[in-house]
């Protein structure tokens, strides 16, 4: 029972990388095993992301895979907050940016729901909308928002992937987000006119909640994204993840408490919003007063 203390997102974060390294360095798990003088069943409990890691067990395999410096130092650090009971993880610390751990999560999701009550959500946003929110990033250089906006308009991708399914992505976006000027009125009314797009994909559904709507209990969450996984081959199932970001860094909760918490949440935010084709409507509505604006 020890092992189920500790968050699963590093685990399976550290896992992932741990297993296409093993891969590119074309050795089995007996042959990774018998290299580093342990059981085939401990590697694969590590790959697996069913316990927690000693960091020097991930040096020795970093090592034996001819992993960069840069990597073994992030998967190192990954590996001492396997056995945390919450995981934060903070931008710019001993995990860089680079490592892309939300990404990892949301393209093994097979459902995504997001609630965005500030901007449009990242996977639905023009390549203009989102150069235009990352400008707003004084301490990046030029190179580094152009490098944010190509990850931003890269995962996009998973919407429209064949294999494996596209997962289904489910947004309730405040109004407030939809008139909020971004850009100008052109990258904005471009911007929704994406919206009524990519809600014409039958895995994508987009809810608008109006400005009149009574309180709710996302005005005390905040944004935030639901991650579930499928089921798979496991008897246990990948347990689902809620995603909070921030300005410095984001938090992954995913203890069972925590996502019933969040269910409750969503369950308000569904029961008050307009449905897909009212929401269409406001939508074009707010089109027609940003040209005419």
């Amino acid at each position: 029972m020890a092992d189920d203390m500790g968050s699963t997102v590093p685990r399976r974060q550290l896992g992932r990388a741990l297993r296409d390294l093993r891969t590119e360095a074309r050795m089995t798990l007996d042959g990774a095993a018998e290299a580093m003088q342990c059981s085939r069943q401990k590697t694969w409990r590590m790959e697996s992301g069913l316990g927690p890691a000693r960091p020097l067990d991930v040096k020795v395999m970093c090592e034996l895979y001819a992993a960069t410096p840069e990597l073994t130092t992030a998967l190192v650090a990954l590996a001492t907050e396997t056995k945390a009971k919450g995981w934060w993880h903070s931008y710019g610390v001993a995990i860089p940016d680079w490592f892309e751990l939300y990404v990892g999560l949301e393209s093994t999701a097979h459902q995504l729901r997001e609630y965005e009550d500030t901007l449009i959500p990242g996977l639905l946003q023009t390549c203009d909308y989102a150069q235009a929110v990352y400008q707003q990033r004084a301490d990046a250089t030029e190179v580094e928002r152009e490098r944010l906006v190509r990850v931003r308009l890269q995962r996009q991708e998973i919407l429209k992937r064949l294999l494996p399914q596209a997962p289904k992505f489910e947004v309730v976006l405040a109004e407030a987000a939809l008139i909020r000027t971004v850009g100008d009125a052109a990258v904005m009314a471009d911007q929704l006119r994406h919206l009524l797009t990519a809600d014409e994909m039958s895995n994508v559904s987009i809810r608008v909640l109006p400005l009149t709507a009574r309180m709710h209990r996302g005005a005390e969450a905040g944004t935030f994204v639901i991650l579930d996984f499928p089921p798979g081959k496991r008897t246990t199932p990948e347990p689902s993840v809620v995603y909070c970001e921030s300005w410095t860094g984001a938090l992954y909760l995913d203890r069972p408490e925590e996502y019933a918490a969040y269910e409750e949440v969503w369950a308000s935010l569904d029961d008050l919003s307009l449905d897909e084709a009212e929401s269409r409507q406001l939508i074009n509505k707010i089109i027609g007063e940003v040209h005419h604006g």
